[in-house]
């Protein structure tokens, strides 16, 4: 092997790192959907958890991405210790996927048939069908699709260039006696624990001990102990992530340490206790890429049968290793974990996005009842939504974008773009419920009384204000396009409310049944009754804007109003049903 073989064989590494990366993420994108459906399982017994464990990591092809998204569940409260201790030994049976691909490399056949199936032989075809997806169409789907191809075609071209480089090391003795120390399972273990850590993927590196294996001189009895140190190994990139986490956050990482580290540790030791007796002839003979992907998966297999029983002694040791502390346990709404799968931190959003709704909501319908029997306990309760819902934007408005800097795909970007949006109407919303809790304070203060017919009015519009709001919210948190579309008759209806309040005002300021300072109030109440609607309309425009792929908010409501033939009949209705 000279300098120019060493050279290829890192060109080749390098291109299978990346093409998984570039695989792994375009097959996270397009199995978005399938993603939120498979979260939904999580809060289900240990068979679903242990299930979507494993479907999660064959299909985003990484153990530790998956153990890191469940460090942020854990984190943000979305799932509790024991269902994270379910879906990891899930993920490391689903991680074994990647080796069994891999292993089609080894196909060595005469028949035309069987030769098909390797690798090399379809990749080229693969690679220009993901080329064409890729370049020439422009469905995001479609795109996807030719990501991961291209994806699959650069990690399969890069596997057998370092097949081919790494050959020429059979015929040297000193590559040849490092196999033979890792028959030591100790070392061999350390050298598996620290290749998995460096590159931060225990199926990269079962990929490259499958591309060592070529040269004839990795046998099984060095094979086996390596690919039980990658186990342990992998859990570096769930341990880092963990830093800064609650403390069953830190549990959870702590979980995949403790699986592993004792799963090795037990079948280690029966390893060794056999060949000891036995000096099985199998562990002297060379290794074979099927080999090597059959080992990865009996031993994850082996590993999850051990420790899927003592599940509940996995849980007492690592709150031993992690014990609670005397500070108040806190969790992250919105977790950047989360980012590293962006379809699952979008749904969180959303989430987030609807306690934010339903807090405006009830702060702006709390306000209208303290205009009808102020309390200070009412009171308090408004100010405290209005608090909560700040927040919520701020941690949503910051977390969105840096959602939209991660590369999502065309129909979860338009989401996110919808969510930045209609959160600030969520905030706005909660202000003016404060505006009008303010606005009740002061006639209390300051005992102004309202006329008969302008408290009469006041119902009116209050209802109608209180209705608006429900159904807007029924559209956000059931995307319900029906509701959305009588939020604009309704809208309009409360601008004429306002109008012919604020003359009949007028008239009873210029007969003297009303004072000026009653006068004020009156007129921002109406404001604020009437820019609550707006906002309303604001979300259920938006609504409707994105189901039809559009960003312009103020050319569909007005679309909404001079071109739907259901506007009219509905306005009427409203008008009707809202009269003075």
């Amino acid at each position: 092997m000279d300098i120019f073989d060493a050279l290829t064989m890192i060109g080749g590494l390098s291109l299978f790192l990346f093409g998984m990366n570039i695989m792994g993420q375009a097959l996270e994108r397009r199995a978005g959907g399938s993603l939120r459906l498979l979260l939904g399982k999580l809060t289900t017994g240990r068979a679903a958890g242990l299930f979507t464990g494993m479907c999660v990591t064959a299909v985003i092809q990484s153990s530790s991405a998956t153990t890191v998204m469940v460090v942020g569940f854990v984190n943000s409260g979305l799932m509790s210790l024991t269902q994270a201790i379910n879906v990891i030994m899930g993920a490391n049976i689903g991680t074994t996927v990647t080796a069994w691909i891999l292993s089609l490399s080894g196909i060595d056949s005469g028949n035309l048939f069987v030769r098909l199936l390797k690798p090399s032989s379809f990749t080229p075809a693969l690679a220009f069908l993901g080329i064409i997806f890729f370049m020439f169409l422009k469905d995001t789907k479609k795109k996807e699709t030719g990501a991961i191809l291209l994806g699959f075609a650069t990690l399969m071209f890069g596997m057998e260039t370092m097949s081919g480089a790494v050959s020429g090391l059979a015929d040297i003795p000193a590559f040849q006696n490092l196999f033979l120390l890792f028959k030591n399972p100790v070392l061999g273990v350390l050298a598996g624990a620290l290749l998995t850590a460096l590159i931060q993927s225990s199926s990269a590196s079962v990929g490259i001990l499958q591309a060592l294996a070529v040269t004839g001189q990795v046998s099984y009895g060095a094979a086996i102990p390596i690919i039980m140190g990658q186990n342990i190994g992998t859990c570096v990139t769930a341990m880092i992530s963990s830093i800064g986490a609650n403390k069953n956050a830190r549990r959870a990482a702590m979980v995949h340490l403790s699986f592993n580290v004792i799963g090795t540790a037990v079948w280690l030791g029966l390893f060794c206790i056999i060949n000891t007796a036995f000096h099985l002839p199998l562990l002297n003979r060379p290794a074979s890429l099927f080999g090597i992907a059959l080992s990865h998966s009996v031993f994850n297999i082996l590993c999850t049968l051990l420790m899927l029983p003592l599940s509940g002694f996995l849980e007492s040791l690592v709150k031993k290793l992690v014990p609670d502390d005397r500070k108040p346990e806190t969790t992250s709404e919105l977790d950047e974990r989360l980012l590293a799968t962006p379809p699952i931190a979008l749904n969180r959003c959303r989430e987030v996005a609807s306690d934010m709704a339903r807090t405006a909501a009830d702060a702006l319908k709390k306000s209208l009842l303290a205009l009808k029997s102020y309390s200070p306990k009412l009171a308090a309760s408004v100010r405290e939504k209005e608090e909560k819902t700040d927040y919520y934007e701020d941690i949503l408005s910051t977390y969105l974008v840096k959602l939209s800097a991660c590369q999502i795909s065309a129909a979860d970007s338009t989401e996110a773009a919808k969510l930045l949006k209609m959160i600030g109407d969520f905030e706005r919303i909660s202000d003016h419920a404060v505006n009008l809790l303010e606005s009740a304070e002061e006639m209390i203060e300051k005992k102004i009384p309202f006329t008969d017919a302008a408290r009469r009015e006041l119902s009116v519009i209050s209802s109608a204000v209180e209705e608006i709001l429900n159904l807007s919210m029924s559209a956000f948190l059931n995307n319900d396009l029906n509701d959305a579309a009588m939020v604009e008759p309704l809208e309009q209806v409360i601008n004429r409310l306002k109008e012919q309040m604020r003359t009949r005002h007028i008239l009873r300021l210029q007969q003297g049944n009303c004072s000026t300072t009653a006068g004020f109030i009156w007129s921002d109440l109406l404001t604020d009754l009437e820019r609550t609607a707006d906002h309303c309309s604001n979300i259920a425009g938006c609504m409707t804007d994105m189901s039809q792929g559009s960003m312009n908010l103020h050319e569909s409501l007005r679309e909404i109003r001079e071109g739907s033939e259901d506007f009219l009949p509905k306005y009427n209705a409203y008008a009707r049903k809202y009269s003075l």
